[in-house]
């Protein structure tokens, strides 16, 4: 059996004082951390909604950009996934033996990138080709998520940087390929029945 990797040789430390600093800060923090690291992936889902519902009312090719957000993510997620399953690396809360806001995973539940911060900076980008306005807010957004990963425990802060980069990185890519063909399938889909996903009634 492969022996999996410990990852706190680099960054260690630095997750150490992340994870001492929330244990010492205020109940209420740790639970509005913990609160959005559990569920804050729902407001990359309404913002992508938003985008897809105002697109509409432009052009076709806006609304099959905004449509398109969904499945640039899942991509992303796939991506991640897989390199996830070649590194195997250890979660820190395993490694270093500590305590975390977060209960510890059960080994196999490998660390290494992040998919919280991959699908959070995905959806990011995506939708920076969809509104610039809602693509700054994602990006908030996604950094508090990465940010909140690391706070609660779950993730070294190395794990969130390479997550981050691979979902935003896998997106660009995908949402520039996707732009090319959005005006071919807007029209097409605005001449079927499926008209209401991309134009307003």
């Amino acid at each position: 059996m492969m022996t999996a990797f410990d990852g706190s040789s680099i960054d260690g430390s630095a997750y150490l004082d992340v994870v001492g600093a929330a244990r010492q800060a205020p109940g209420w923090l740790d639970e509005t951390v913990s609160l959005w690291s559990a569920y804050g992936l729902v407001a990359f889902v309404v913002l992508a909604a938003v985008g897809w519902w105002f697109a509409r009312r432009s052009a076709g090719t806006a609304a099959v950009t905004a449509l398109a957000v969904p499945v640039v993510v899942v991509l992303a997620y796939g991506v991640n996934a897989v390199l996830k399953l070649l590194v195997r690396e250890d979660r820190p809360c395993q490694s270093l033996h500590v305590r975390t806001l977060e209960a510890c995973p059960a080994p196999g539940d490998w660390s290494f990138p992040s998919n919280h911060a991959a699908i959070a900076a995905a959806a990011a980008v995506a939708l920076f080709f969809v509104s610039r306005r809602l693509g700054a807010v994602a990006a908030a957004a996604a950094v508090a998520m990465a940010a909140s990963r690391v706070w609660v425990g779950a993730h070294y802060p190395h794990d969130v940087l390479a997550g981050a980069l691979v979902g935003g990185l896998v997106a660009l890519l995908a949402s520039t390929a996707l732009s090319r063909w959005s005006r071919s399938v807007g029209r097409w889909i605005g001449s079927s029945r499926l008209r209401p996903l991309v134009t307003a009634p």
